[in-house]
């Protein structure tokens, strides 16, 4: 079979209209086409697996796909357009026509291309997934809703939709309560008079969060094995207004610890209120 092949190569060599110019031009032409065909069949899989974990709309990146397609079959076919003698000035005027376009469009889309390429990055390195709670900047805290190439969407705790360009929050420090890990510490912390029972006050904040159904027991076998209690409560600072008192509270989800420390606190004030634990609060002196 591979002499029947060889053959037939070595007889088309011989003819004149099948120089190994043309040769090499048929030879990129076909790789040309395999190649925008593994492209578009690797980056299909590529885009439905980042979307999957994402949970985001995968025709958002079709046309990145078919952008890229484009420019593989027109730089290929220019190529093979190039190896053969009378197409050579064709295949010279479309490299440079591609060229002056590619800048032209450059030019026109810097502030576009720049989110599209972040969009790309984002995709890549996932810094963050739909529904994840993520803080940038202080004032500004939401869900991810939805990520585009162009945009991530957030929606705030009003219920407002927040839209920040890609290339915006990738120079932005991103606090993503989700990532990996969904288990949150939360900090329950208040002051008593230093005349109060330090003891008995911390006794009751540790009971309010044991008790508390969202409380997630976060302790290894070694700590269950030493008897360290489930809520740790620490005295933190001693202040002008009295003694600082601080519990870790662990919950299984940024919303779950949300609830967990408005119940508790509330739990907590009526607690000392029945035990006569004053929560100081500070106050101004009147001016002379």
């Amino acid at each position: 079979m591979w002499r029947k092949i060889s053959g037939w190569l070595e007889s088309l060599f011989q003819q004149d209209f099948f120089s190994s110019s043309t040769f090499y031009a048929l030879l990129i032409f076909f790789a040309t086409i395999l190649l925008g065909w593994g492209f578009r069949r690797f980056f299909s899989r590529f885009i439905l697996n980042s979307t999957m974990i994402m949970k985001n709309d995968p025709t958002n990146y079709l046309f990145l796909k078919h952008a890229i397609s484009g420019l593989i079959y027109v730089i290929g076919f220019s190529l093979a357009f190039y190896e053969i003698e009378y197409f050579r000035n064709i295949s010279k005027s479309l490299l440079a026509g591609a060229g002056i376009l590619a800048v032209a469009v450059g030019f026109a889309s810097q502030h576009a291309l720049s989110n599209v390429v972040s969009g790309i990055f984002l995709i890549i390195f996932k810094p963050y997934r739909i529904n994840d709670r993520v803080v940038i900047r202080e004032n500004l805290s939401g869900i991810v809703q939805d990520i585009t190439l162009r945009h991530t969407v957030i929606k705030d705790f009003q219920n407002r939709r927040i839209v920040i360009p890609n290339s915006v929050i990738s120079e932005e420090v991103v606090i993503n309560s989700d990532l990996e890990d969904e288990k949150v510490c939360r900090f329950i912390e208040l002051n008593i008079r230093y005349q109060d029972n330090l003891e008995l006050a911390k006794s009751i904040m540790q009971k309010a969060a044991e008790s508390h159904p969202l409380h997630l027991d976060n302790r290894s076998e070694e700590e269950i094995a030493e008897g360290r209690p489930m809520v740790l409560v620490r005295t933190i600072e001693l202040n002008d207004i009295g003694v600082r008192l601080r519990a870790y509270v662990w919950a299984a989800t940024q919303q779950d610890g949300f609830i967990l420390q408005c119940d508790v606190l509330e739990v907590i004030k009526k607690e000392f209120d029945q035990h006569g634990i004053v929560i100081p609060t500070p106050y101004l002196l009147p001016k002379v």
